[in-house]
């Protein structure tokens, strides 16, 4: 069972947490990562390209010259695609690139996703994250050099708008809800910072009844 320290945000020791085997300790298939996501990637793509064919191009109603007799070759349309401002062939239409990936293996992706950061010692546990009421970037940046990183997945329990802020204008930190935790985001990422009561909810999301 792996065991990693816990932190408060000054960098400080205050504690050891074991985590379960069966999460961040599961054996990586890049394989099987590369396919999840490429999954996720795929649902984000708007997929609104299209063009137009010879049918929807507009004019190109009648006949540009009389079959014989003008020495020219034959032209049933000027929307035909070999015309300037005819119509595409083949072109792109709107549709869905979205393919069906079943739960099972998008959970144990999230869960190598999770065992590869503690594998390589880039995975911190923190008590809280140093901020106040109120934003901070600057209070934030701070909390971020003392663990020696400022390209970082920072995941909190439940959506954290002070944090989230706080984060916005940094463009290698993310901060990001359990429910939100994904498979591109961790490996997006170098580092992952998780705060200590955000774990029995991954842990939760992880073994929920399928």
């Amino acid at each position: 069972m792996p065991k990693v320290d816990i932190y408060n945000s000054q960098k400080e020791k205050v504690g050891e947490v074991e985590l379960p085997e069966d999460i961040y300790a599961v054996p990586v298939k890049v394989g099987l990562l590369h396919e999840v996501v490429r999954w996720q990637m795929a649902r984000w793509r708007a997929g609104t390209a299209c063009t137009k064919t010879r049918g929807e191009v507009r004019g190109g109603g009648r006949k540009p010259w009389p079959q014989k007799h003008t020495g020219r070759a034959r032209q049933g349309s000027i929307r035909a695609p070999h015309w300037v401002g005819g119509g595409v062939v083949f072109g792109p239409k709107p549709r869905s690139y979205e393919f069906k990936l079943n739960k099972k293996v998008r959970r144990l992706a999230l869960k190598m996703a999770l065992s590869n950061r503690v594998a390589a010692g880039h995975l911190y546990v923190v008590t809280d994250l140093g901020l106040d009421d109120k934003p901070k970037t600057k209070k934030f940046v701070e909390f971020l050099d003392r663990f020696g990183t400022q390209n970082v997945l920072v995941v909190v329990p439940d959506r954290d708008m002070v944090a989230e802020m706080s984060a916005r204008n940094l463009p290698k930190v993310k901060v990001l809800a359990v429910e939100g935790l994904n498979v591109y985001d961790i490996l997006n990422h170098e580092y992952l910072i998780l705060k200590q009561d955000a774990l029995p909810k991954i842990e939760e999301r992880l073994r929920r009844a399928r």
